[in-house]
């Protein structure tokens, strides 16, 4: 499937999604159904791990498309059982943009009491010094992944089974992780102490699922049972069922506020909430907080759609598709000349001129992060004719990385880190500009009173530079903070 937003290079990259399913004949079927509901989550390449008594652990790993590759017969023949866990990946840490087969997940390991294979979503802040000190004591890396830390350190516990390595492994780690694992008798779900990255849990008659996103579910006629809690480990066979437990200290969720807004599909529920009436809500605060006179509504393709159409709703101004994009333009198909590069945005995109011609317009996008992609296109609108051209966009300014399993760029890159408000907008050349408030994004996802700033509902780093576990990494790179500043 095309990337979730044509311009993959001014937005913020998915992280990456999970999906796993025991109880089932030929589960790898169903992971690789999963995994296509979670192509939006990474596109780079993509992996399958099952287990069948007769044949042990069979894996593999392909670049690209879910469709391209764990579609064909020949293929998922070779991964036989009951039991299987699937990775798509999109490079947040490693050779990025340069991914070599070995960093594709999931990863296996096998230790004395039998193997294991892990595929997680997330970041780890700590895996520069954890992979130090593992090197120095005689752990030898395969890939330039950091997920592959958690199954080094789960080589070097001393407990007695592989969900209590598991354990020991997951308490060393800092950061982002929810982890869908795998031995032969068990599937294993973990989402870290904050629950920054989401993980669900599905029935699917005698067989278990576990996925990033109830979307997944849909797909294989799999029923949502609850969300996997933050903190929660669940340990999942045929003879037991789900068995839950709590590894880690409690602390109060810190779930990443971006995937209501942008990374999660619309036909996702999270916290119990409909991913897309929650991005229409966010249209309709920010129709309340920004109100412009104008003439039509238009979205950003695609991901702006559900924050158009409660803008327009609120402010009564009709909604009309602006922008038409190609569904079918994936890569550019001809070699990318400097001219070809030029015109990648038209490949794209094309404005609906009959519709824009005249008219004063407000655009609706989820964010803006370098700025290129709102000038281009500002630039489309004007070209067709459009009177005046207003951006209204669907969350706060993005002034911060992300380390917790996105892959922002640096901080000095981000548009919003540079400029206030008022000099974005003429840096963009449009008429006006607004972003929803921090405190009206939180009363979209449901928070009536806003943002709690002495103890926040959500991760919001890349917006307010609170960051709920320290990039520690980063921060011995130079990395400054916001309470540094």
């Amino acid at each position: 499937m095309p990337p979730s937003h044509p311009f993959d290079d001014d937005k913020l990259k998915e992280e990456c999604g999970v999906f796993g399913v025991i109880g089932l004949a030929d589960a790898a079927n169903f992971v690789a159904l999963g995994l296509h509901a979670l192509q939006h989550r990474g596109q780079e390449a993509g992996g399958i791990v099952s287990y069948a008594p007769e044949s042990g652990f069979q894996s593999a790993r392909r670049f690209g498309y879910v469709r391209d590759n764990f579609t064909k017969a020949s293929l998922m023949e070779t991964l036989p059982g009951s039991l299987a866990i699937g990775h798509v990946r999109y490079s947040t840490a490693g050779s990025k943009g340069q991914t070599a087969i070995r960093d594709v997940q999931p990863f296996f390991g096998e230790f004395a009491m039998g193997g294991a294979a892990i595929a997680h979503n997330g970041n780890i802040t700590n895996a520069v010094a954890l992979r130090r000190e593992l090197i120095q004591h005689g752990s030898i890396f395969q890939s330039s992944s950091d997920s592959e830390c958690i199954i080094h350190l789960m080589a070097r516990s001393f407990q007695k089974t592989i969900p209590e390595r598991m354990k020991d492994a997951l308490r060393r780690v800092e950061g982002a992780f929810s982890v869908v694992a795998m031995t032969r008798t068990k599937l294993i779900g973990v989402r870290d102490p904050l629950g920054v990255r989401p993980l669900v849990l599905g029935r699917i008659g005698e067989g278990w699922v576990l996925s990033s996103e109830t979307c997944a579910l849909d797909i294989i006629g799999a029923e949502f049972v609850r969300e996997i809690e933050p903190g929660e480990m669940v340990l999942i066979s045929p003879e037991k069922g789900v068995e839950s437990f709590q590894p880690f200290e409690r602390r109060a969720s810190r779930f990443c506020i971006f995937e209501h807004v942008y990374f999660s599909r619309p036909d996702s529920i999270l916290g119990g909430r409909s991913v897309y009436e929650t991005r229409r809500q966010i249209g309709i605060e920010l129709a309340r907080e920004a109100p412009v006179e104008a003439d039509l509504v238009c979205p950003v393709p695609d991901s702006g759609t559900p924050a158009a159409i409660g803008y327009s709703h609120e402010s009564s101004i009709p909604y009309g598709m602006g922008i038409i994009r190609n569904q079918y333009m994936g890569r550019t198909f001809i070699e990318p000349t400097e001219q070809i590069r030029n015109m990648g945005v038209r490949l794209k995109l094309n404005v609906n001129r009959a519709l824009i011609a005249g008219k004063r317009i407000i655009l609706v996008d989820d964010s803006v992060v370098r700025g290129t992609t709102s000038q281009k296109i500002r630039e489309m609108i004007l070209d067709a004719g459009a009177a005046e051209v207003h951006f209204r966009i669907a969350s706060p300014p993005t002034a911060w990385p992300c380390f917790y399993g996105v892959d922002t760029p640096q901080r000095d890159k981000l548009l919003a880190s540079r400029m206030s408000e008022d000099e974005m907008c003429e840096h963009l050349g449009v008429d006006s500009l607004k972003f929803i408030s921090l405190d009206g994004l939180y009363r979209a996802v449901g928070e009536a009173g806003g943002r709690n700033d002495r103890c926040p509902q959500y991760c919001d780093a890349c917006f307010s530079g609170d960051y709920p576990v320290a990039p520690s990494d980063m921060i011995q790179k130079g990395f400054q903070t916001k309470a540094a500043e």
